[in-house]
């Protein structure tokens, strides 16, 4: 029985990797152009994308025929067709819609750190001025509050669900760093007796009180202005919510923060943490793995927790159980700590 050959080495994945740029930059124009929405209206040939959004055929031809290699748009017999995912998440008239989230994902107070990501591995941390994103009131996180709402409009809802199926009782919900609000919102659309207090800087609460208003949950909605580490939460809570937050911090700082997150839970009271979860050989799975880096790019001493990591900062802090659940189909984990 012949064995198989050994593969050859080939430079294909250093040159796909150092022009990555080039896939960032094709997503972006695309975005701005308005090609997803005018292929999803039906305009299928170069000629006619080209006439829709005002740019030479050539120039849109050599843009679509890229968007087809990197997997965001079907060809056939020279005309263009939408994913069905880029049909969901690209084309302006779906409600699911994410082309916004570009303006805080692509804005220079995060790719900035990239461009510096050799004296980041050197120190350990952000080489980025004034501690990064986690600056007190840095304006990214305004620009984070208006363009990520879509994003988090389902999990904000699947996380509701799952911390409170039965919805029939009355409920104080905490949001930490609050942001655009629709965490601590989704849960008083889900129960019409939840009171929620959402924690952010002053800027900051402005969007999350505007989406409170459209959501018409706006009487049931209270906010306190600062930094976590700093104002007093108040106490009684069922619910206090910590999405997307702890990865910001190394362990003894978030062991701090639910330390205080612990007294301010009422009897019974759980805390609920959304976060990039990699598993223990922290490389998989890939796209929680890879969020570490971006915590090294953008702050002193972030990271992606592991399970086990997040258990023992909140078994450190006081909480006597520790779960954690997927959240299909996003790429999160929920992890419910009790009292």
């Amino acid at each position: 029985m012949s064995s198989s050959p050994a593969q050859q080495p080939t430079p294909q994945l250093f040159f796909q990797t150092i022009n990555a740029y080039q896939r960032t930059e094709a997503l972006k124009s695309a975005i701005e152009l308005d090609v997803f929405t005018a292929i999803g209206e039906g305009n299928s040939t170069a000629s006619d994308i080209a006439k829709r959004c005002s740019t030479s055929e050539r120039g849109m031809r050599i843009l679509c025929d890229y968007l087809c290699v990197i997997g965001f748009v079907a060809k056939q017999d020279q005309r263009y067709s939408l994913t069905p995912d880029t049909a969901m998440f690209l084309d302006k008239r779906s409600p699911a819609y994410l082309g916004g989230a570009t303006e805080f994902l692509c804005s220079p107070m995060l790719t900035d750190g990239s461009k510096n990501m050799a004296e980041a591995v050197r120190r350990g941390g952000t080489a980025m001025p004034d501690d990064g994103t986690i600056g007190p009131e840095n304006p990214v996180w305004v620009k984070f509050a208006r363009a990520m709402g879509p994003m988090t409009a389902m999990p904000s809802q699947l996380i509701a669900k799952l911390v409170d199926p039965q919805a029939n009782r009355k409920l104080k919900v905490l949001d930490i760093a609050a942001g655009h609000g629709l965490f601590g919102i989704a849960f008083a659309r889900n129960n019409p007796q939840a009171d929620i207090v959402a924690l952010d800087w002053a800027p900051v609460l402005a969007v999350a009180k505007e989406n409170a208003r459209q959501a018409g949950v706006i009487d049931r909605y209270s906010t306190i202005e600062g930094s976590a580490f700093d104002v007093d939460f108040g106490s009684g809570y069922d619910v206090v919510l910590l999405t997307n937050f702890l990865h910001h911090f190394d362990p003894p700082t978030c062991e701090t923060l639910l330390r205080k997150v612990r007294t301010a839970l009422g009897e019974g009271g759980r805390a609920v943490t959304l976060e990039f979860v990699p598993n223990d050989d922290r490389v998989t799975p890939p796209d929680a793995a890879s969020f570490s880096m971006m915590m090294l790019l953008s702050t002193p001493a972030g990271d992606a927790y592991t399970f086990a990591e997040l258990e023992k900062m909140f078994s450190n802090a006081g909480f006597t159980r520790s779960t954690i659940h997927a959240l299909p189909p996003t790429i999160q984990q929920v992890v419910i700590s009790e009292r």
